[in-house]
C-alpha cells in the first residue's frame, strides 16, 4: 500500500512547455493530499523556491537534491551543509575555470555573474534572472547546502575531480547542481520516510532527470516520466506519459492511486 508519493517539480509536475501544472495533474494530487496519502516534493530547488505550484497540496520538501528536508511549517528534518573549505575550493575553480556559480537556499539564488548559461536557465524554466552578489556575503549570512556550477559536463568532470568532498548532478544540461558527496534524493526520501514512520516500500517516486535516479531507485516504486531521458527510463519500475501529456494523472490511475 503506497503511503507517500515523492515528486520531482521541474518536467515532472510542472511543463517545461507551458510552465504550469497540467490541471489532470493537480486534481489528482488534490485528491490524494485529501485521501491521507503523504504528499512529498522532491527537488533540486530550495524550499522557498516552490511559488508555481503553490495550488498543489503538500506535506514537505526533500529541497535542494536531498541537502534540505523540510516540512511545510519550515521544521528542518534533516541538512546537510557545504563545508567552508570545499565553499572556497568551489569559488577558486570558478574563477581558474571561469564558469559562473551560484548559492541556492530559501533565501533565493544569488550568482556571482551573469553569463549565457545562466540567461539560458533563467528563460528555460521561467524565472528571473538571479541576483548578482558577493557569494562570501551570501555564505556567511546562512547555511549553504547547494551551488550550482554553469558549465558544460566535459569542464564539470574536470572540476569535480578536484573536489572530491562534494558530488554533482544534472536535471539539464545548462548546469549542474552541487551537493555534499553522497547527498542525493535518496538520501532526502529515506529521511522522510523514517520521520514518517513508514517503509521506503511503501514509498513511489516520480522524476524526470538525472538528479532523479537515486531517488527512483530507492523507493519502493520508481516511475520515469514519458519526457525522460533514455538513461533516466532505464532506473524506473515504470515509464509513465510525459507530464505534457498527463503523465502523472495516468501513472495514478495505473496503480490504482485514484
Amino acid at each position: 500500500m503506497i503511503k507517500a508519493i515523492f515528486l520531482d517539480v521541474d518536467g515532472t509536475i510542472l511543463s517545461f512547455s507551458t510552465h504550469k501544472v497540467p490541471a489532470s495533474a493537480k486534481s489528482s494530487l488534490i485528491q490524494l493530499y485529501n485521501k491521507g496519502i503523504q504528499i512529498i516534493i522532491a527537488t533540486g530547488r530550495s524550499f522557498g523556491n516552490l511559488a508555481e505550484i503553490s495550488d498543489i497540496p503538500y506535506h514537505g520538501v526533500v529541497g535542494l537534491n536531498g541537502a534540505e528536508s523540510t516540512l511545510c511549517d519550515g521544521t528542518v528534518v534533516e541538512r546537510h551543509a557545504i563545508s567552508l573549505e570545499l565553499f572556497r575550493k568551489s569559488m577558486e575553480l570558478s574563477k581558474q575555470y571561469d564558469f559562473a556559480i551560484a548559492v541556492e537556499g530559501n533565501d533565493g539564488i544569488f550568482v556571482d555573474r551573469i553569463n549565457s548559461r545562466v540567461i539560458e536557465l533563467a528563460n528555460k524554466v521561467a524565472l528571473p534572472l538571479p541576483e548578482v552578489r558577493d557569494l562570501w556575503e551570501v555564505y556567511q549570512e546562512g547555511v549553504c547546502s547547494q551551488l550550482c556550477f554553469y558549465l558544460d559536463a566535459e569542464t564539470e568532470q574536470k572540476v569535480m575531480a578536484q573536489l572530491p568532498g562534494l558530488a554533482s548532478s544534472r536535471w539539464c544540461d545548462v548546469f549542474a547542481d552541487v551537493n555534499v558527496a553522497g547527498v542525493d534524493k535518496a538520501v532526502g526520501v529515506r529521511s522522510f520516510v523514517k520521520h514518517l514512520g513508514i517503509d521506503i516500500s511503501e514509498a513511489i517516486a516520480f522524476g524526470d532527470g538525472g538528479n532523479d535516479i537515486p531517488m527512483l531507485r530507492a523507493a519502493g516504486i520508481g516511475v520515469a516520466m514519458g519526457n525522460a531521458s533514455d538513461e533516466v527510463k532505464k532506473h524506473a519500475d515504470y515509464i509513465t506519459a510525459s507530464v505534457d501529456d498527463d503523465g502523472l494523472y495516468k501513472a495514478f490511475k495505473h496503480f490504482e492511486l485514484i
